[in-house]
């Protein structure tokens, strides 16, 4: 049976970003690094990553993270959100719109709580269109103004 790993480019910090992401993801592991990469880093790092395998290449400035690539975190509630969404700010992330965020080493990532896309498909479609107003005015998605925008009059 065939699988898949995404692979993606650092210039050569990538332990220090599968450290993180590894302290962020309960049962989240490095599996294996490789020497040979830039300043004495790992040239590959490999992890499990919420049970999904990563790989990482420092290979050098040539190609530098993107928005064409990105994870995206459906989270089970805003507690969880909040977490991800902190430790991955954290130490020179940014903030983006709609639940997207960039981590300290440009990787782009969605954080979502399933309750936004309960909130999306409301066979109400006064109660969704709602919903996707308030989310389009938010960074970080917060469940409770969510729902509120929803539940708002028309």
């Amino acid at each position: 049976m065939s699988s898949t790993t995404p692979c993606l480019w650092f210039d050569h910090d990538g332990l220090a970003a599968a450290q993180l992401y590894v302290s962020l993801f309960a049962g989240s592991t490095i599996t294996s690094t490789s020497p040979g990469g830039p300043d004495g880093a790992p040239l590959t790092v490999s992890f499990d990553l919420d049970g999904r395998p990563y790989t990482i290449i420092n290979g050098g400035p040539l190609y530098p993270q993107s928005e064409a690539f990105s994870i995206q975190v459906a989270c089970a509630d805003q507690a969880e959100v909040d977490r991800y969404w902190d430790g991955l700010v954290a130490d020179g992330g940014t903030e983006g719109q709609c639940g997207w965020l960039k981590d300290p080493w440009g990787v782009s990532w969605q954080i979502v709580p399933n309750r936004l896309y309960e909130l999306l498909g409301d066979p109400d479609p006064g109660r969704a269109a709602r919903a996707t107003t308030a989310m389009m005015g938010m960074k970080r998605l917060v469940v409770a103004e969510l729902e509120s925008a929803a539940d708002a009059p028309a």
